[in-house]
């Protein structure tokens, strides 16, 4: 795990939570936007990014006369609560291109959705965790067992048994290409 060296990240390490983040794009130069977005959540305050999954590409859902989508899932360890955590990357999200305002399931430069943040089940008006579709994607549950096998906190069931279960039947190309690590913090 990365040392927490500027100020500006430094956390109380027995607060940090673990968070897995689906990350997709199939607008551009789609690997660049996926590695631009785990540069800028690494950038987070009290949060660093642990781990990244394989980037998979997949076909699109919903709209299917659009470029397949480049997916990957990332582990971060954050101070943040869920509330902020999804504030910050709708920032990022703005901060790459994407608008504001979208027709679901349109092609988009970035999209980062929180899959899983610890154990915790929550919803309110605008943020469900863990991530209501979850269970029905193919192209989250395969990057998230590159790098865990994190259980469900509602279902109470490790994501390799919901990939048993899930009904999405596409098929994933693994890229040879990867997301590097961001790099680590110099110490001032």
């Amino acid at each position: 795990m990365q040392k927490h060296a500027s100020r500006r990240h430094e956390a109380d390490h027995s607060c940090l939570q673990t968070v897995y983040l689906g990350l997709g794009s199939n607008i551009g130069n789609r690997l660049v936007h996926l590695q631009e977005a785990v540069n800028l959540l690494n950038l987070l305050p009290e949060t660093t990014v642990t781990g990244t999954s394989s980037v998979y590409m997949t076909e699109p859902v919903g709209v299917t006369e659009q470029e397949r989508f480049y997916n990957s899932v990332v582990r971060l360890a954050t101070g943040l609560s869920p509330e902020s955590l999804r504030s910050h990357c709708k920032a990022i999200e703005r901060n790459l291109g994407r608008p504001e305002r979208y027709i679901r399931w349109s092609p988009r430069v970035i999209d980062l959705d929180i899959l899983l943040y610890s154990d915790l089940a929550m919803q309110n008006s605008t943020l469900c965790i863990p991530h209501p579709e979850l269970t029905h994607r193919m192209f989250v549950l395969i990057p998230l067992l590159d790098l865990d096998n994190p259980e469900h906190p509602v279902l109470n069931r490790p994501v390799s048994s919901l990939l048993e279960t899930c009904p999405d039947r596409s098929v994933l190309v693994r890229l040879r290409e990867r997301i590097a690590m961001p790099s680590q913090r110099v110490q001032r």
